[in-house]
């Protein structure tokens, strides 16, 4: 892929259209919202273990501001270190890639529950994830949007705090699976209930006992809310789960139709846009 000092080339042009539809008003009809359904949502990965040089550190540091700085000098390990400035470059990064902004200009207003908001509001709904190993960012356009990342290797530990996390329709499914395939279940579990509460806005407000992901049946997998969470009247909420790199991803979407799905990888030296093949991870409810 050719590539410029922004992004690659190709990458720039495949997302224009996807740019434009961005400025749309949040007041638009139904009419409006199946355009925007029809917009692929765009999942961007990058590498903590990219940003390890001194010269990556020296080129992302100053896109900080003040107190993002300070927060990242105050981490006592290198991998922290690296793990949060990969999760500041990437988001600002990005979204410069759609919208007419320097990285440097971005400023992030977090709602009561802290998920924050892109200010200037150029229309674009983000969700951010980071672990150790990798740091995602989901990119919509319109409608609200949620992602998490959980290493793979985090499924004995999420088993094991299943009781206290999970509700207690999950953990009668849980347990009524095999041994060698209860690992595998809380990790899709605990990420799809992440991506939830991120989508939603309110985080751990939401007490998790009170929604459920349910396997099986016509659907695959459904959610079912308790109507004390007061979910949104037209909210229809879409989910996917792949796995990338040794991690699992839960990525969550309030979306009328099934979205299309662009995976992304943001390479900080040299400065590039690398998509990625095409995932054949099927999202819920299939129906």
């Amino acid at each position: 892929m050719g590539s410029d000092s922004k992004f690659g080339v190709e990458g720039l042009n495949r997302t224009a259209a996807f740019g434009e539809l961005s400025h749309e008003s949040e007041s638009a009809s139904d009419r409006d919202r199946v355009r925007r359904d029809k917009w692929p949502l765009h999942l961007w990965l990058a590498h903590p273990e990219d940003f390890s040089t001194e010269e990556v550190v020296q080129k992302y540091a100053p896109l900080l501001t003040e107190d993002e700085r300070t927060r990242w000098q105050r981490f006592r390990y290198p991998r922290h270190r690296r793990e949060y400035l990969a999760t500041r470059a990437l988001v600002r990064s990005v979204l410069s890639h759609y919208c007419p902004f320097a990285p440097e200009e971005w400023r992030f207003q977090p709602n009561a529950h802290g998920k924050p908001a892109a200010v200037p509001d150029c229309g674009l709904r983000f969700n951010l994830s980071n672990s150790l190993g990798l740091v995602v960012c989901l990119i919509g356009t319109g409608t609200d949007v949620g992602v998490d990342v959980e290493p793979c290797e985090r499924a004995q530990r999420i088993a094991e705090l299943a009781p206290e996390v999970f509700s207690p329709l999950e953990l009668a499914q849980l347990e009524a699976l095999p041994n060698g395939e209860r690992l595998n279940r809380a990790l899709s579990l605990w990420t799809l209930k992440e991506s939830y509460i991120k989508a939603r806005g309110m985080g751990l407000s939401l007490e998790l006992s009170k929604f459920s992901f349910v396997f099986g049946g016509a659907d695959g997998i459904r959610l079912e809310v308790d109507a004390c969470l007061c979910e949104e009247p037209g909210r229809t909420w879409r989910f996917c789960v792949l796995d990338h790199a040794g991690h699992r991803i839960a990525l969550m979407a309030d979306r009328q139709e099934v979205p299309e799905l662009e995976l992304w990888e943001f390479r900080p030296l040299p400065v590039s846009a690398q998509r990625l093949p095409e995932t054949r991870n099927p999202w819920f409810p299939a129906t």
